[in-house]
């Protein structure tokens, strides 16, 4: 290929991981090995620890997905088929539904609403509850209008007389007409219910790429360019339960109303409905493998329900089996009013994602409004009910490997921190989502490390070392880049893990030494 041709996609990007050593290009790949193109022409195996950043639960080109995959192909499955029944859309609707049920012991139902990738998925959650949220603000509107509508009606015949304490309230002066009181409270109610949506979500977490989802991103990074573009959410503090409440106190919203009661009208206020959505994610991923815990998850819970504020679990990553249950959500006990669900549920192969939504919050409507030409698919939703048949075999053996396999990686790494604690911060994660992250190496002897470190580089060029000196694939989080993220398949063996904690090892070894000689010397004599 020439470069010239190299330059047409991701230029920018490939120049920057040139830089590092991460510009290789991968030929094959089966299970947790990549074989690298070598300059010598040979394919060089790798092995892969990045797991398509948590799509291959069961690996690269899993033999039965594989097979499946043809199968579908084989029989001419219809792929797009819009505007007609999709059976095998609605299967894999039940089918999660069965495991809702199981995990959260609840028997409400959840429609799905099929995408193609997890921002989408995202937006298409956030799309919803702004409907329903629209829909409960118009159902009060008229609500209001029809008990005001009441009060003049009650006054006109002589059954009803304004309580002085009305005019107080609303801020008039002094006894005014049933009228200009019913004016009034239209006045104020004008700005309350004109109020702009109010979305929650985390600090450190990431839903996306998308106009919508990118808005939901806390990375600035990623997020600053386009903040004009989109409502603005407010940003809370992670796993802080103390600092939810507030955050809902400030944006609550109440409207003016009144109610006729024995003969008197007295006026009311009602809640308006100003939360469209809080978003969290089980497991922050891109904001450095962080799991969320119970008593945060507990104070999610009970606000959202308290100041009916749907909560959107992103369950992209973290979810389909990859922390050792299907959700990572369940846990620590968070049920959430939408799940969204991407990557490992295409098998490796399909590209699709879904949005489960709570039957008590459902609009059928959506339905007429929101539509994708590729989604729920013949192809994609076969794979899937493939992809959910492999995790329940075996009365859920998948996610028995997924947590015993995730066990015993966080073991091997953690005896890698213990031996170079001055070097490694901290061992984290569930299942097989970990995160391992580096500790404040300014005092370092390496000068390329103190130059590096500051500027988020650091993690890339511990990737490269890592994939050139050992052969191992691995990649920093995008909002921590201090922190290398670890999502291998449940086909993780021993010796894979051992040949990772080998290069971390040396890794460690040349960083406490603060050779940059040897930590840099694959730029010179790159392989592949």
């Amino acid at each position: 290929m020439t470069a010239e041709a190299n330059d047409l996609v991701d230029a920018a990007l490939h120049k920057a991981v040139s830089e590092v050593g991460l510009d290789v290009e991968y030929v094959r790949s089966r299970g947790n090995t990549m074989w690298a193109r070598g300059r010598d022409g040979s394919e060089i195996p790798v092995t892969d620890f990045m797991g398509g950043y948590g799509s291959l639960i069961f690996g690269h080109n899993s033999p039965e997905i594989v097979a499946h995959a043809q199968w579908l192909l084989g029989r001419d499955i219809p792929v797009h088929a819009q505007v007609s029944l999709r059976p095998e859309a609605n299967e894999v609707a039940v089918e999660l539904n069965r495991i809702i049920h199981r995990e959260f012991d609840t028997d409400e139902s959840y429609f799905a609403i099929f995408a193609n990738s997890g921002a989408e998925a995202v937006e298409v959650a956030v799309k919803h509850a702004e409907l329903d949220r629209v829909v409960r603000l118009g159902e009060l509107r008229a609500s209001i209008d029809e008990r005001l509508e009441s009060a003049l009606a009650a006054v006109d015949s002589g059954n009803a007389t304004v309580a002085t304490s009305v005019y107080a309230a609303l801020g008039l002066s002094g006894p005014s007409s049933l009228t200009a009181v019913i004016a009034r409270v239209r006045e104020l109610n004008e700005s309350r219910l004109a109020k702009p949506p109010c979305l929650i979500t985390m600090e450190g977490g990431f839903h996306g790429k998308l106009l919508g989802s990118i808005q939901l991103t806390h990375n600035a990074q990623f997020r600053g360019p386009f903040t004009a573009l989109a409502a603005q959410p407010r940003f809370v503090p992670f796993n802080e339960p103390d600092a939810l409440r507030p955050v809902f106190e400030a944006e609550r919203t109440t409207a003016f109303d009144l109610e006729v009661s024995g003969g008197v009208i007295g006026v009311v206020e009602r809640e308006v409905p100003v939360f469209c959505a809080l978003l969290a994610e089980p497991v922050q991923g891109e904001g450095g493998i962080v799991p969320l815990k119970a008593d945060f998850a507990k104070e999610l819970q009970a606000l959202g329900a308290e100041f009916s504020c749907p909560i959107v679990v992103d369950e992209v990553q973290s979810g389909v089996g990859r922390s050792g249950a299907f959700f990572a959500s369940s846990l620590v006990d968070l049920r959430g009013d939408y799940y969204v669900l991407a990557k490992s549920l295409g098998g490796g192969l399909a590209k699709m994602s879904v949005s489960l939504v709570r039957e008590s919050r459902y609009r059928p409507d959506f339905e007429l409004v929101h539509s994708s030409t590729f989604a729920k698919d013949g192809f994609s939703t076969g794979i899937a009910l493939k992809v959910l048949e492999l995790l329940e075999a075996g009365d859920g053996a998948a996610y028995r490997a997924a947590a015993e396999r995730g066990a015993r990686l966080v073991e091997a790494l953690g005896a890698v921190r213990d031996e170079y604690g001055d070097v490694i911060n901290d061992v984290r994660g569930v299942g097989l989502l970990i995160g391992l992250e580096f500790g404040d190496l300014s005092a370092s002897g390496s000068e390329v490390v103190r130059t590096t470190q500051p500027v988020g580089l650091f993690g890339f060029l511990a990737s490269g070392f890592l994939l050139h000196e050992h052969a191992i694939r691995i990649m920093p989080t995008g909002s921590a880049p201090n922190t290398l993220r670890l999502e291998p398949s449940i086909g993780l063996t021993d010796d894979e893990i051992d040949r990772l904690a080998a290069g971390l090892r040396h890794l460690c070894s040349l960083l406490r030494a603060g050779d940059d000689q040897r930590l840099t010397a694959f730029l010179g004599a790159r392989r592949f």
